[in-house]
């Protein structure tokens, strides 16, 4: 889908919004990196890459309301809501912020749910209750995981089977590696094949910030196979197009 930008469409119609509403544009907007106790929870299982540190979690403040975002580049910022729409969307810090400030903004407007990340015990619990909505939705399939999330893979594999599920991830650690029974596949070579395989597709909502989510969605379309999108990161724009997503225990107040 060259020249498609799934970020730069969810900002137009935002914008529109805005001023069909006739939001002012002037009230501030605030960005900030969180430990991952912050964003996790102090009891999360250490597992979780959050907790190790790979990715973190920036959240953005608006009229009392928080919205979060995935970023393995995280960065403070502040401004307006004109500048946040103003953000140069070509680089991946700005797409960070962008987002978790759509998130944030949604949220306020709109009482949009799901745009902060569950805490404490609920990150494990949010893995088998997944499972458990793809299998009532779909029935016995064959999952493709796009983006390793080891509690949902282990769920994925405890409710289909190994051999029902396939797995791609960016991080090169992971490539190639053995995860609850399944072989991680390279997330940029192996998306055509994992898409083939596959019966259902279930993706990072993160692939909107690190500029893979239009491909992944050109993809799933072309095969006319069906692709939910998880996490807290993709509410807001999944919200403004329309995107089915899943975030069974996010939250989404002030």
């Amino acid at each position: 889908m060259e020249g498609s930008d799934c970020l730069e469409h969810a900002r137009l119609i935002f914008r529109q919004r805005l001023e069909r509403e006739q939001t002012d544009l002037t009230l501030p907007v605030q960005v900030t990196p969180l430990h991952p106790d912050e964003a996790i929870g102090k009891k999360a299982d250490p597992s979780f890459v959050i907790k190790k540190g790979k990715e973190k979690v920036i959240e953005a403040t608006f009229q009392g309301h928080r919205g979060q975002a995935f970023t393995d580049q995280p960065t403070d910022w502040s401004g307006t809501l004109g500048d946040l729409l103003s953000l140069n969307l070509d680089e991946v810090p700005n797409r960070a912020i962008f987002v978790a400030g759509l998130n944030a903004s949604l949220c306020a407007l709109e009482d949009l749910p799901g745009t902060v990340h569950c805490k404490n015990e609920d990150p494990t619990r949010c893995g088998p209750e997944i499972a458990r909505i793809l299998h009532e939705r779909f029935r016995p399939v064959c999952v493709g995981l796009i983006g390793l999330q080891p509690s949902i893979l282990k769920a994925l594999v405890s409710q289909f089977g190994p051999e029902a599920v396939r797995v791609t991830d960016l991080n090169p650690d992971n490539i190639g590696e053995s995860r609850a029974g399944v072989l991680v596949w390279d997330g940029e070579r192996d998306l055509p094949r994992l898409v083939a395989e596959c019966d259902v597709g279930l993706a990072t909502g993160s692939s909107v910030v690190n500029r893979t989510l239009d491909e992944i969605l050109e993809r799933f379309r072309e095969a006319g196979k069906h692709l939910i999108l998880f996490g807290n990161t993709i509410s807001g724009v999944g919200a403004l197009l329309g995107l089915d997503r899943l975030c069974p225990f996010g939250g989404s107040s002030s």
